[in-house]
């Protein structure tokens, strides 16, 4: 019984994350970890499954679509930059990387890197998105 009370306390919560669009991500997994966790392990599993969830959510949530509208058509630097690493999301960029802010929109920058325009967040440097 408590474990259908959780499952189904789980599923409302992940029926009400769009509301909640500030953390959208966060929540949506969280919600979604929560439920899978439930139906394999019972209520551990679904506090086990809504962290990791939540912290699945928070690594991959995208940046609003007027960001990826200015990153796509600012120009381009003078004189390219090349890094042998492997630009990946989740991960830092080199700080040897100069980045652009994005106007009006002080929790994402910009660099083109490899070619490659790269949102990111400017306070750790992880990569929130390659554009294509």
């Amino acid at each position: 019984m408590k474990t259908q009370i959780i499952v189904l306390s789980a599923v409302a919560l992940g029926a009400l994350a769009p509301a909640a669009s500030a953390q959208q991500g966060t929540v949506n997994g969280a919600a979604g970890g929560a439920v899978t966790g439930a139906i394999i392990g019972g209520p551990a599993g679904a506090a086990v499954g809504g962290v990791a969830g939540a912290a699945v959510g928070t690594a991959i949530d995208p940046p609003p679509e007027r960001v990826v509208t200015y990153v796509e058509q600012a120009p381009a630097p003078a004189s390219p930059v090349v890094v042998k690493e492997k630009i990946v999301v989740g991960k830092p960029l080199p700080s040897s990387i100069v980045l652009t802010p994005v106007p009006d929109s002080p929790k994402y920058a910009y660099a083109v890197v490899n070619k490659q325009r790269i949102i990111v967040d400017p306070r750790t440097r992880t990569v929130v998105q390659v554009v294509r």
